[in-house]
């Protein structure tokens, strides 16, 4: 068996600065502890034939699961749905930093983590939903299912900017293009990053957050804590919808990076 690369060399290669650094492209739990962790898996991995979409594949089935955990009572599912969505982390961080030290960089591996993610929080809140209809059918399951469109909606318009400045022939939009123009907009967002509310919309956050809610269940005895809980995620995440999209459109990510303007809309269906 290939021996194993030392830690530093595969942190150079497979943990760039300007990946670690990008406000956008890392989670804060990434950063905090995750790629100290994943790094080992990852020196290991590399040593086998284990492919970056096969991990990417275990990344996908770890965030569904999390939210099929939920269908299990009381506080042991809480924390599984919680465990699981770290093994999402966890997986999510191995699968690049096996495909950067390969070179096996795929569009597949892309689309996979990114259908992987809409898929592991619309899975967590449908299941908050059902665990607030205490495992039956209603209007809390409803709400759980309606705040995991929403979800979804907010990782679409995010990754329809990508869509978009691809068909008109752009590059990647970077950091410095997300700040909005409108001096307004830019408080409240400014505002809203202080208080970092927008994080529950994440499955990793919001299995937190459903485990502090299923604790106090476990105390109390009923739901009470857990239906609060899918309330607040419903009202953040419709919240961030609108909020978002105005984001979008009052920043330079959809523009031009060259000061002239004009031309036709190539490009568009």
């Amino acid at each position: 068996m290939v021996a194993a690369p030392v830690l530093e060399e595969l942190r150079e290669v497979c943990q760039p600065y300007a990946k670690l650094a990008s406000r956008n492209g890392e989670h804060w739990a990434g950063r905090l502890y995750m790629r100290r962790v994943s790094l080992r898996f990852t020196r290991q991995l590399v040593r086998t034939a284990v492919t970056p979409d096969q991990l990417t594949w275990t990344m996908v089935v770890c965030g569904i699961a999390s939210g099929a955990a939920l269908l299990v009572p009381g506080l042991t599912g809480a924390v599984l749905a919680v465990v699981l969505m770290q093994l999402f982390l966890l997986f999510d961080c191995v699968d690049g930093e096996v495909a950067r030290w390969k070179g096996q960089n795929s569009a597949t591996g892309i689309y996979v983590d990114r259908l992987g993610a809409y898929l592991a929080d619309a899975a967590l809140m449908a299941g908050i939903g059902f665990r607030a209809a205490e495992n039956g059918l209603g209007g809390w399951l409803s709400l759980g299912v309606a705040t995991a469109l929403g979800v979804v909606l907010l990782k679409a318009s995010t990754d329809l900017v990508d869509v978009a400045r691809a068909r008109r022939g752009l590059g990647v939009a970077d950091d410095e293009s997300t700040r909005p123009r409108s001096q307004g907009v830019a408080t409240v967002r400014r505002l809203a990053a202080a208080f970092k509310i927008h994080r529950v919309t994440n499955g990793i956050e919001a299995s937190l957050v459903l485990l502090a809610a299923a604790a106090v269940d476990t105390v109390t005895g009923g739901v009470d804590a857990t239906r609060w809980a899918l309330v607040a995620l419903a009202a953040v995440t419709w919240l961030m919808v609108p909020a978002h999209l105005l984001s979008i459109l009052s920043s330079s990510r959809l523009r031009r990076p060259e000061p002239h303007g004009g031309g036709d809309r190539a490009g568009v269906a």
